[in-house]
C-alpha cells in the first residue's frame, strides 16, 4: 500500500494546532479567581495576532528554579494588559529605583542562589567597607526583598524569587538600549572624540574605519583595503581581513559584530583613533554612532553577512545573504550632517594615502569615487 506522506503531514500539523491551543485554553483557564469572571480568551503568539481581535489581552507567565537547595515552582499566572496599564506608575518607580542600583543588584544575585553573611557578601563583591554594604543591606531588608536568617546570612525571600528573576529577565531583553542611550550621549559630546567643540573632521571617522582594517593587517591578516565615496555622501571601507566575528556572545543571542557597532567602551577587538588633543578615541561604534546610518556587511565562514544601522540603532538582525569563499569586512557608512558640516575630500583622501602606502609597503590601498 502506498502511503500519502503529504496527507500524513497535513494531519499531524492539525494535531499539533489542536493540541497548542488546547496546553493555550489550561493556561487561561487556570488563571488567578480575581480574574475568574472574565470569558477565557483565545490566545495566539505575537505573530500571528489577527487584526479583527481588538482585546487589549494579558501576559502569563510562570517558573520553576532551584534555589539555596529547595525546589521552587509557580503555577502560572496571568496579568492583564489593563491591570499593567493601570499599574500605580508612582510606587513602580519606587521599586525600579530601589533596585536601581548596581551594588543592589549584585547583593541580590549573590544571596540568590546561596544565603551570605555580611563580611561574605564584602569579599565577595568586592565592596571595601561593611558600611557600604549595611547602608544597601538596610534598604532592601525594608522593602522585604532580603531577609536575615539565623546565623547572620542574608538570602532572597522566596515569593521575591520569582518575580526578581522576572525582572532580570526584561532587563536582559531591554539591555541593548544601555548601548543606544550611550551612542546618543555620545552625539550629543561628540566634541570629545575631536579635540574641538565645532567644525568637526569628517574625514577622522573614515581615517577611524580604515584603522580597523590595518591593524587586521598588521596582524598577519589581510593585504588590501578599498575606499569607495559615494554621490550620496556616504562611503564605503573594504578589506580583505578575516571579517568580524558573528557569533552569539555568551549567554546571549547578541552577535559579536553587533556588540563592536554599539559599545562604545569596548576596548579590546576594535581599534581606536585618537584625533590630536581629543580627549577619547574613535572606534567603530563612535563612527555607528554618528553616522545616519551604516551597513557592515562580513565575509567568513563560507558566508556574507550583513546587518544595518540608524543611528547607531539595529534596523535588522544580523543576516545571511549569500554564500562566499572570500574574507573581510565592508562598512558603509554615511555621517550625520547635522554633526559634519563638510563632505568627504578626494584630495585629502588621497594625502593620506600616500602616509599609509610608506608606513604599509605591503599593504595595497585602492582609492574610488563611484557616482551614484
Amino acid at each position: 500500500m502506498t502511503r500519502d506522506l503529504l496527507h500524513e503531514m497535513d494531519v499531524l500539523q492539525k494535531q499539533m494546532a489542536e493540541l497548542q491551543q488546547l496546553v493555550y485554553q489550561a493556561l487561561v483557564e487556570r488563571k488567578p479567581a480575581s480574574a475568574s469572571n472574565q470569558q477565557p480568551q483565545e490566545i495566539t503568539s505575537a505573530s500571528n495576532i489577527h487584526e479583527s481581535n481588538h482585546e487589549p489581552g494579558s501576559v502569563f507567565y510562570s517558573g520553576q528554579v532551584h534555589l539555596n537547595g529547595d525546589g521552587l515552582r509557580w503555577e502560572p499566572q496571568e496579568r492583564r494588559m489593563e491591570q499593567l496599564l493601570d499599574m500605580n506608575t508612582e510606587k513602580a518607580a519606587k521599586i525600579l529605583a530601589a533596585l536601581g542600583n548596581k551594588q543592589r543588584l549584585d547583593i541580590l544575585k549573590a544571596v540568590m542562589t546561596e544565603p551570605l553573611t555580611g563580611s561574605e557578601l564584602v569579599e565577595r563583591l568586592n565592596m571595601g567597607t561593611t558600611g557600604q554594604l549595611y547602608h544597601h543591606l538596610k534598604a532592601l531588608l525594608g522593602a522585604d526583598l532580603l531577609v536575615q536568617e539565623h546565623g547572620g546570612r542574608y538570602a532572597l525571600p522566596k515569593h521575591r524569587s520569582l518575580p526578581f528573576l522576572l525582572l532580570l529577565s526584561a532587563a536582559g531583553d531591554l539591555l541593548d538600549t544601555s548601548d543606544y542611550l550611550e551612542m546618543t550621549e555620545t552625539r550629543n559630546h561628540a566634541g570629545m572624540y575631536f579635540g574641538t567643540s565645532q567644525n568637526f573632521d569628517i574625514h577622522q571617522l573614515l581615517w577611524a574605519v580604515v584603522e580597523n582594517s590595518i591593524l587586521e593587517h598588521t596582524n598577519g591578516y589581510g593585504n588590501q583595503i578599498g575606499i569607495f565615496l559615494h554621490g550620496d555622501g556616504s562611503v564605503t571601507v573594504t578589506d580583505n581581513g578575516r571579517g568580524i566575528p558573528v557569533q552569539a556572545l555568551p549567554n546571549s543571542s547578541i552577535p559579536a559584530v553587533q556588540s563592536i557597532l554599539t559599545d562604545v567602551h569596548r576596548l579590546n577587538s576594535s581599534a581606536h583613533f585618537l584625533v590630536p588633543g581629543a580627549e577619547k578615541g574613535i572606534s567603530i561604534a563612535v563612527v555607528n554612532a554618528l553616522s545616519q546610518r551604516l551597513a557592515v556587511e562580513i565575509r567568513r565562514d563560507g558566508k556574507v553577512y550583513r546587518q544595518e544601522y540608524r543611528h547607531g540603532i539595529p534596523q535588522t538582525g544580523l543576516l545571511t545573504v549569500r554564500l562566499t569563499q572570500d574574507t573581510g569586512t565592508s562598512v558603509t557608512f554615511k555621517p550625520e550632517p547635522e554633526l559634519f558640516g563638510s563632505t568627504f575630500e578626494m584630495n585629502h583622501i588621497m594625502e593620506r594615502k600616500k602616509a599609509i602606502d610608506a608606513d604599509y609597503p605591503e599593504l595595497t590601498l585602492t582609492i574610488g569615487d563611484i557616482a551614484e
